[in-house]
Parts: structure tokens; sequence; C-alpha cells
């Protein structure tokens, strides 16, 4: 009997990459941008965050600068790769702050928030430095 447990997949329709290990991030901390049924903040972006993006999420209730050694966080530095909800990114893309997007490694769910064609227009090119902004 074969499995029925569907691969997760990207954006772009292809198998769903990993987002970053280090540091460690994803709902499930695995490394993925996936959400289940537990994650209602459906943290599904790959995105390469920026000084601007850090500063806004802190403005709206989320520090992801600070480190949490209680929760093994260690806190984000401009660069890090860090699965985001797709809410907020799609917040922060109206505010003019988004920060850029590794399509490989954002979920397709996202596209229940976000359009494909937002998503390519911030899409990483993986290479220079991200973190300017």
């Amino acid at each position: 009997m074969t499995s029925t447990h569907a691969q997760p997949r990207n954006v772009l329709g292809g198998a769903l990459e990993t987002c970053s290990c280090r540091p460690m991030t994803g709902w499930m901390r695995d490394g993925v941008c996936r959400a289940d049924a537990s994650d209602a903040g459906r943290h599904t972006v790959c995105a390469v965050v920026t000084a601007s993006f850090l500063s806004y999420s802190s403005a709206q209730g989320n520090d992801l600068s600070t480190p949490r050694p209680e929760f093994s966080f260690p806190g984000l530095q401009p660069g890090d790769r860090w699965c985001v909800c797709a809410s907020r990114w799609q917040q922060a893309l109206e505010d003019g702050v988004a920060p850029l997007v590794v399509l490989a490694a954002t979920e397709i769910s996202t596209l229940d928030l976000v359009s494909l064609e937002d998503l390519k227009a911030h899409a990483w090119s993986g290479e220079g430095n991200p973190a300017t902004g």
C-alpha cells in the first residue's frame, strides 16, 4: 500500500525546501515553513529579514530581535531567514516594509493570503546582501 501523505509544496509548485536551521525556524521548529491545524498564524513565508522588517514586527508586538533563551530563540539579525506569518508578511507589504522571500521555501498555502505576483516581486535572488533596508 502506498502512502497518501503528500509532500509539502512551495508556491512555485515544487518540493518545499528548508528555510533555515541556523537559526532553527518553522512552526514545528524543523527548519521548514509549513503549518498544521494548530498554527493559527500560518508561519508559511520564508523571509530574509531586514532591519526595517524587524523594527516593524517589534512595533506590531512581535519582537523577533531579542534573544529568548527560555524558548531556545537566539534573536534574529538582518539577513537571517525566518518563517513569518503569511498575514504579517502581507501587512508588511501594504506598509512598505515586506522582506524578501525565498520562494522555494515558502509553502503553497501562503497563496490563500498573498498573491504569487507580490511574492515574486519580493523574491530573494540568493545573491548580495539581502539585509539592507
